[in-house]
């Protein structure tokens, strides 16, 4: 696993909103072996430290290769991202391209 990088919240006596947005997420079907696409939107409020913007990037690349359902795949990053940052409140979105006639949204949050 790609270790997530972070820095310390610049402001952390305010609640202010981060979005961070990948366009260009890939990975595999774990059925097909098919290439799948999205964007990946991760929004949270920071507590004591940010994450790193290359370190991110990083970490969402490596899922490329992986065979990985829609639905593990953005709960995994909410887990990975919270275990890293501990934030106040964090919402992770993949928004995948149409396969099949179909495209999926799939969002997890934290907290529950």
């Amino acid at each position: 696993m790609i270790d997530i990088e972070t820095f310390e919240n610049p402001h952390p006596k305010r609640d202010f909103v981060i979005l961070h947005v990948a366009p260009e997420f890939t990975s595999v079907c774990p059925k097909t072996g098919q290439p799948d696409f999205g964007t990946i939107e991760i929004e949270y409020v920071a507590d004591k430290v940010c994450v790193e913007l290359k370190s991110l990037k990083f970490y969402l690349q490596s899922f490329r290769n992986e065979g990985v359902f829609y639905e593990d795949i953005v709960n995994r990053i909410l887990d990975d991202l919270v275990a890293a940052l501990a934030p106040r409140r964090m919402k992770v979105t993949g928004k995948f391209t149409p396969r099949g006639g179909m495209h999926s949204v799939v969002t997890a949050e934290h907290p529950e």
